[in-house]
């Protein structure tokens, strides 16, 4: 696999917001949102094997990995890393950007999904591939990164148009006004989660973290 780093934090996002965990960043993405902070995955990374990522996971000692991106459905040998991370009892989140397919992930055993919809200020909105949806369940959760009240918007009229059991997240591109977004989610009654990012909050931009 093409690996940009491999690092021990906290889970900064979604349901999972505060647990210890292990970080795989893989390499290369097949989208160029306008606000991404992690750009620096776009590049090549190095080949790491299974094994030897396994070995530098479990020198952590956690029960937790998100496996996260640049774009890990792009490297052919993600299932198998999070089929052998379930084997050792480990339990996985993979963060997608929400425009591949993610069906062949969905019969893992302790693997959760955080899909992305892209809002119309990422530059990326067209790219959504919606036929993921409808296939989550209620251990996966469903995010919308907000920059505006367009975007914000968009998430309502979507997260409308496709209940279902998954986790749906609301959260601020990270600069912008959170609690505008909250009272936006107050007034309105929606059921989401609005939630920040933590480790932001916690270490500000600093790349492994």
């Amino acid at each position: 696999m093409r690996i940009i780093e491999i690092f021990h934090s906290i889970q900064g996002e979604g349901p999972g917001t505060g647990v210890r965990t292990s970080f795989v960043r893989t390499a290369r993405c097949n989208l160029r949102c306008r606000w991404c902070d992690t750009t620096y995955s776009f590049g090549p990374g190095r080949e790491r094997s299974i094994p030897s990522i396994l070995r530098e996971v479990a020198r952590h000692r956690t029960k937790f990995v998100c496996l996260t991106g640049g774009e890990p459905l792009l490297q052919k040998d993600s299932r198998t890393l999070v089929a052998a991370l379930s084997a050792r009892g480990i339990s996985t989140v993979i963060e997608t950007g929400g425009s591949l397919d993610v069906s062949p992930y969905l019969s893992l055993d302790r693997v959760s999904l955080s899909v992305d919809v892209k809002c119309p200020s990422s530059g990326m909105e067209g790219r959504n591939r919606w036929s993921n949806l409808p296939r989550l369940r209620g251990t996966d959760t469903v995010k919308f990164v907000i920059g505006d009240r367009a975007d914000y918007l968009y998430a309502k009229r979507v997260a409308r148009r496709y209940p279902g059991p998954a986790t749906i997240v609301f959260q601020p591109v990270w600069g912008t006004d959170a609690g505008r977004l909250a009272d936006w989610v107050l007034k309105d009654r929606l059921d989401v989660r609005v939630m920040l990012q933590e480790h932001k909050v916690l270490w500000g931009d600093t790349p492994g973290r």
